[in-house]
């Protein structure tokens, strides 16, 4: 590795660590020349792109930064927590690349990062279910509300009693 202070090419590896998931080793490194410390990163590169079939049939890449700034419009001024809105597009991104190869729905995305806002705050949800499921009137958002309102509600890290429910 080449020093970031002082252009030296030899230096040695302090600490090694996973991090990101373990999708990421993290290592903490000191230069031999100047004896500062610097970190890098490695991460497997990318090679196989997911891409996104739109509503219109159009294909784009997927990107995380676009499912990112989705949820973020959604929660606009809802005081959440910066953390559980990258939270929710990681949890989406690793969804969708358990269960896609090559290409995804738009409409999956938009599914899971629905129900993740469903349980993270419920105005964001109606927010971005309003651009989702591209309302058309009033009572098409009235009768979305009564299925939320009626829904059984997990208990926040408790374990399910029964699998298929809300």
């Amino acid at each position: 590795m080449i020093c970031p202070f002082c252009d030296t090419n030899q230096d040695r590896v302090i600490d090694s660590r996973a991090s990101e998931g373990g999708r990421v080793i993290r290592r903490r490194r000191q230069c031999e020349g100047c004896k500062k410390r610097f970190t890098t990163y490695e991460r497997v590169e990318d090679t196989i792109r997911l891409t996104v079939v739109k509503r219109d049939g159009s294909r784009v890449s997927f990107s995380k930064a676009n499912v990112l700034r989705g949820v973020q419009s959604a929660c606009g001024k809802r005081p959440i927590p910066e953390g559980e809105k990258v939270r929710v597009s990681d949890e989406v991104e690793e969804a969708i690349h358990k269960r896609f190869d090559r290409e995804v729905d738009s409409r999956v995305i938009g599914e899971l990062v629905a129900d993740r806002l469903k349980d993270l705050d419920e105005i964001a949800y109606v927010r971005f279910a309003s651009e989702y499921y591209q309302f058309r009137n009033v009572g098409e958002i009235m009768a979305k509300l009564e299925q939320m309102n009626d829904r059984v509600r997990d208990v926040k890290d408790q374990q399910r009693l029964f699998e298929g429910g809300a």
